[in-house]
């Protein structure tokens, strides 16, 4: 049976379920690789080392939470935190300011929602719901739904691809668990070179 040593993913089932949780970081405005620990979460997931409801609980949990967080930090420290000089990643948080203007300014209270499905607007969208006063209501309900559908989309899909890629496995061998190996870690480089690529935007076109 396919193994995280197969994918050359080192995680122990005991620190599986930590890596959803990071994904209140992301919510909350800090970089890290939120949706990355969610694709490896239902992975390992999907080959019984987790409990897949208990994950997609967890990373539905800790989206909400960390965009409740970051929406009242927003509303109440706004810009005046994210735009310091002072502290880690000066330059990145102001990618990530303009990033979440241009969006918010076009989509409104849909950002929230749709924002879950794009890595900047992901980090920015309840900072800026916060620094704009969107009223509360508004924002937990979208939010909320954002949450759930984004973990149970990307969550289910990294799980039933690993799922089914098992049962290919057992009868087509290791040949095949390499090549396996080798396309779980390039979705897992994938998504975080994209996300880095639009980060590196923001941050040239800060410097012009």
């Amino acid at each position: 049976m396919l193994t995280t040593a197969a994918l050359g993913i080192t995680v122990s089932s005991s620190l599986g379920y930590l890596l959803p949780a990071l994904i209140a970081l992301e919510s909350l405005g800090v970089p890290s690789p939120g949706e990355t620990a969610l694709v490896l979460a239902c992975v390992m997931a999907s080959q019984g080392k987790l409990q897949i409801e208990l994950v997609l609980l967890i990373a539905a949990t800790a989206a909400i939470v960390g965009d409740n967080v970051g929406y009242w930090i927003g509303r109440k420290a706004g810009r005046r935190v994210l735009t310091s000089d002072r502290g880690p990643f000066h330059r990145r948080r102001l990618a990530l300011i303009a990033y979440g203007d241009r969006f918010f300014a076009k989509h409104g209270a849909k950002a929230v929602f749709l924002g879950r499905w794009m890595a900047l607007v992901r980090v920015t969208a309840a900072w800026m719901a916060g620094m704009n006063h969107m009223p509360f209501r508004t924002f937990f309900f979208w939010n909320a739904l954002g949450g759930v559908t984004w973990a149970l989309s990307v969550g289910l899909v990294a799980y039933f691809a690993g799922e089914a890629a098992v049962h290919v496995i057992e009868r087509a061998g290791v040949g095949a668990a390499v090549v396996l190996g080798v396309a779980v870690v390039a979705l897992v480089v994938w998504v975080q070179v994209r996300e880095r690529r639009e980060l590196r935007r923001e941050e040239a076109r800060i410097e012009r």
